[in-house]
């Protein structure tokens, strides 16, 4: 997961930094790590403070990449914080460089969640990397509660629950396969 939210910070991070003027380009390797750090960082804090519901809310349509979403809102405000704050860049530059990155990483990160074709991306290694990992209670709650979204609701009925486990059981893969899905493993 820390892989891919790296590549893409570099993707969208050349025209965002590199290109940027307003960025010196001594700081263009310190811009780009701090905002995948701040990124994550945020994105746990959400879901470490309740705010499942709201995270959820970035796998229906194309909110992930709308910097009028609430969630992408406060990202954007968090990481620019963070680049003025830890890596020394004007509010101006640090404001420009967090409204262009961030709507256009999410977008992407959670289209390639959602996309059951996208090779080496799985939406556990997404949940496990926003929890904090499989220990946290918080990712019962959000893969109970919103496992439809993550393509885990396998009988279509709106709910994952133990009927999901059995449908996953008769399928390729079985109910290990399932669990393999959740857990990352």
């Amino acid at each position: 997961m820390l892989d891919q939210l790296t590549q893409l910070v570099q993707q969208f991070g050349d025209q965002a930094v590199v290109k940027n003027n307003a960025v010196p380009n001594e700081l263009n390797d310190k811009v780009m790590k701090e905002t995948g750090s701040s990124l994550l960082s945020g994105l746990q804090k959400m879901a470490s403070e309740g705010k499942l519901e709201q995270l959820a809310g970035l796998f229906q349509g194309n909110n992930a990449s709308s910097s009028s979403n609430p969630v992408v809102k406060q990202l954007i405000e968090q990481v620019s914080g963070n680049l003025g704050q830890k890596v020394g860049l004007d509010s101006t530059a640090a404001n420009g460089v967090a409204a262009s990155m961030i709507p256009q990483i999410l977008g992407s990160l959670i289209g390639k969640a959602k996309n059951p074709n996208e090779k080496g991306f799985d939406v556990a290694d997404l949940v496990k990397a926003i929890s904090g990992g499989s220990g946290n209670s918080n990712l019962m709650d959000m893969i109970t509660k919103y496992g439809g979204q993550f393509g885990l609701d396998q009988n279509g009925d709106g709910k994952v629950d133990m009927q999901d486990a059995m449908a996953a059981a008769n399928k390729k893969g079985g109910f290990g396969g399932l669990l393999g899905k959740l857990f990352g493993k």
